[in-house]
């Protein structure tokens, strides 16, 4: 009797020890761009997590910014078109910075070995490459035991959130002349938390200045709507 009810008490410590980390490693989370909180789960990157940025790589550099800026080494797998002038134009921290632009076949096993390394890693995968669950799996496993974050390009399986541009307005043309000086997007993201919802932000990408910073709301605008029928179109 003693021995049965020291064994209950042993197995109702573990599962609260258990359910304390669960807690505390979904409470934790990266530096976030202020601009990108509303349209992420939770508001903010979570340590863990994986997430998908279609067709802009301006909007996934911005979600490196800020952990970045915070002290945490970032790496660039894959994206052979993006140099060091615009990773330090995006905010990126030169010096905690890792370029794989041409990994080739090897471009998974480049990621697994980098995420054990860096705190954010951006891929970009092969247009025709498939990710299977399994894979996929192995490393979201390291990816918690590490807390650090995967930033996709392209589809990857059980992302917490997938963000797209879904319209695009530059601003700085005037009639017939002048300079590209700033563009506005709307921002859509959709995420398995939301249970089919969809939730989009009208962002400065860049401003003038050079920052991603939220477009200030005009009445009758209506672009959160056309921006969720622009995400869903994405398939």
């Amino acid at each position: 009797m003693f021995e049965a009810t020291r064994a209950d008490e042993i197995r109702r410590l573990q599962e609260r020890i258990s359910g304390m980390q669960r807690t505390r490693l979904a409470d934790r989370t990266l530096p976030t761009s202020a601009a990108l909180a509303g349209v992420l789960p939770g508001g903010a990157l979570a340590a863990g997590g994986s997430y998908v940025v279609d067709g802009s790589t301006a909007l996934a550099l911005e979600l490196l910014r800020e952990p970045s800026r915070a002290g945490a080494w970032c790496a660039i797998v894959g994206v052979p078109d993006l140099g060091v002038e615009a990773a330090a134009a995006a905010g990126i921290e030169l010096d905690r910075l890792v370029l794989v632009p041409h990994p080739g076949d090897q471009w998974f096993a480049v990621v697994s070995a980098l995420v054990d390394v860096v705190g954010v890693v951006l891929v970009q995968p092969p247009a025709r490459a498939r990710i299977g669950e399994a894979a996929a799996g192995r490393l979201a496993a390291r990816l918690r035991q590490r807390e650090g974050v995967l930033v996709a390009t392209r589809a990857w399986p059980h992302a917490q959130a997938r963000l797209a541009v879904t319209e695009s307005d530059w601003a700085g043309i005037g009639a017939g002349f002048g300079h590209l000086a700033a563009r506005q997007v709307t921002v859509a993201s959709s995420s398995p938390a939301w249970q089919g919802r969809t939730r989009s932000r009208r962002l400065w990408l860049p401003d003038a200045t050079g920052a991603v910073s939220p477009v200030v709301a005009r009445t009758g605008e209506g672009s959160g709507e056309r921006a969720a029928e622009g995400l869903r179109a994405l398939g």
